[in-house]
């Protein structure tokens, strides 16, 4: 069986770039195994995928690098070889390679790729992986002669620091079955294939790998998903706890075969990845090592805490059991978190506000400079009232909080007084850095060289409220179920 490895699917949105690159460093650090970034060259958009691939491995260590995955109409195979060895070199082996046959046909037309048919492009795709391996092979300059892509005698080279893996993504039955006779993996989605469709998928796969003589457990099958984290157990796929996550993930390991597992997150991105790393991947691995009569592993990153809000310190309430809470009550505990979803949302607008200021977008050209520098003035008024008018709701937010809805659930269960006492302290430091994010918002009015201040004071911000929110629904969603409190 293969290690289990776990990972991000990210979007490479040109716009978010510098949200992106946080989020891939993040990954790094809390130990995920794998990025995996889908490539779509026809999305005016996108950062285009080999580009920004390079980009991560310079600012990462360890994690691997995915293609998730390449659309190989618009990326000819030998080029496509000589691009992923020379990334796998430069990262030191750090490079798999996921492919796929091609979609969206319209716009790969546009882009002045050939429209293929189905059978055409999955044919294209087998020829693909030949071409690949053989430019990867040291010997002889290598001739071949394919329907769709030729070789008139193309010396192997330069080649990778390990063998590249080359993984599929593959739903339908010709794809799944030529997953099993060549690929090395197969990159399925949660998003186009649920387990229950996913687990047939895999029988096919497997069945087209012992037909061609190969041992099906040898290819690799990584899943990308995508849920909800929340402390109530919803009634969708990964939707509720890490342990919920753990357990299911886990049965896909024992029932399909899975042994890597991506995740795309959601609007709260770091909090997600910070589960994700933290619980649920060592959750799974020493569910699975104990299954299998293994020694549990380690851990494989140190968890980092905020020093503003005393991680550490924070006091946890038993919990009960939610099972006998009715409809009613499951959704009077998720308003708190679609409360906090609100949050997240308006806090990333203000990162990405930030970004475009300090990026310069507003350029009238050299001889409008005047207009320009008009333009200018107004993008920072923008964000100084962007970034006011946030704290200020969320100050209204946690007021509210402080004042009504704690002081509710204190009065019919004083055992939760620990961690409300805890909460409320926890607004006291929020309350401190949205001071300190509007006074940076005041001051890059007067000097817009200031952007740089205003840029560290929101990711702070975005990072203790990442880390309070995540608390204040671990503690307090349930609770505020079983009692009916209504915010």
């Amino acid at each position: 069986m293969h290690d289990l490895w776990f990972g991000a699917f990210l979007s490479p949105e040109a716009a978010g770039r510098d949200r992106l690159l946080r989020h891939v460093t993040l990954a790094d650090q809390l130990g995920l195994d794998l990025v995996g970034i889908q490539d779509h060259p026809y999305q005016a958009d996108f950062l285009d995928t080999w580009t920004l691939l390079s980009a991560i491995a310079e600012r990462t260590e360890r994690i691997r690098l995915v293609p998730d995955v390449i659309n190989l109409p618009l990326r000819p195979p030998a080029v496509l070889a000589r691009a992923a060895a020379s990334l796998d070199l430069l990262s030191g082996g750090r490079v798999e390679l996921g492919l796929g046959a091609g979609a969206f046909w319209d716009a790969i037309e546009a882009m002045g790729g050939r429209r293929l048919s189905p059978p055409e492009s999955i044919e294209a795709l087998a020829e693909a992986i030949t071409v690949l391996r053989a430019l990867w092979t040291p010997g002889e300059p290598v001739v071949f002669e394919g329907t769709h892509y030729r070789l008139g005698g193309a010396k192997p080279g330069p080649f990778p620091a390990h063998t590249i893996g080359i993984w599929i993504g593959a739903i339908k039955r010709r794809m799944l079955e030529l997953t099993g006779r060549m690929a090395d993996g197969w990159l399925p989605s949660s998003f186009y294939s649920p387990p229950e469709t996913v687990a047939a998928q895999a029988k096919v796969l497997d069945a087209a790998a012992v037909d061609a003589g190969r041992d099906p457990a040898a290819i690799r099958k990584v899943y990308n998903i995508g849920g909800s984290f929340s402390p109530l157990p919803g009634p969708g796929f990964l939707d509720g706890p890490a342990a919920l996550w753990a357990e299911q993930l886990t049965e896909l390991v024992f029932e399909v075969g899975m042994t890597g597992f991506v995740l795309a997150p959601g609007l709260e991105a770091e909090r997600d990845l910070r589960t994700f790393a933290q619980e649920v991947a060592p959750a799974v691995r020493e569910a699975v090592a104990k299954e299998l009569g293994r020694p549990a592993p380690g851990p494989v990153a140190t968890p980092v805490t905020l020093s503003d809000l005393d991680e550490a310190g924070r006091p946890h309430a038993p919990k009960q059991e939610p099972a006998a809470l009715t409809p009613e009550q499951r959704r009077l505990g998720r308003h708190l978190v679609q409360v906090h979803d609100g949050y997240r949302q308006e806090l990333r607008q203000v990162q990405d506000a930030v970004e475009q200021v300090a990026a310069g977008r507003l350029d009238a050209g050299e001889l409008r400079s005047t207009i320009n520098r008009l333009t200018m003035r107004q993008n920072h008024w923008t964000l100084g009232t962007f970034c006011a008018t946030f704290c200020r709701l969320l100050t209204v937010h946690h007021t509210i909080e402080d004042e009504s809805m704690f002081p509710a659930i204190l009065e019919r269960d004083s055992t939760l007084a620990p961690v409300i006492k805890k909460l409320e302290q926890e607004h006291e430091v929020i309350a401190e850095l949205l001071t300190r994010l509007d006074e940076a918002c005041v001051e890059l009015l007067r000097d817009p060289a200031g952007i740089d201040r205003v840029r560290g004071r929101a990711d702070r911000l975005s990072e203790v409220l990442s880390s309070h929110f995540a608390y204040e629904e671990e503690e307090l969603v349930e609770p505020i179920a079983r009692l009916g409190i209504r915010l």
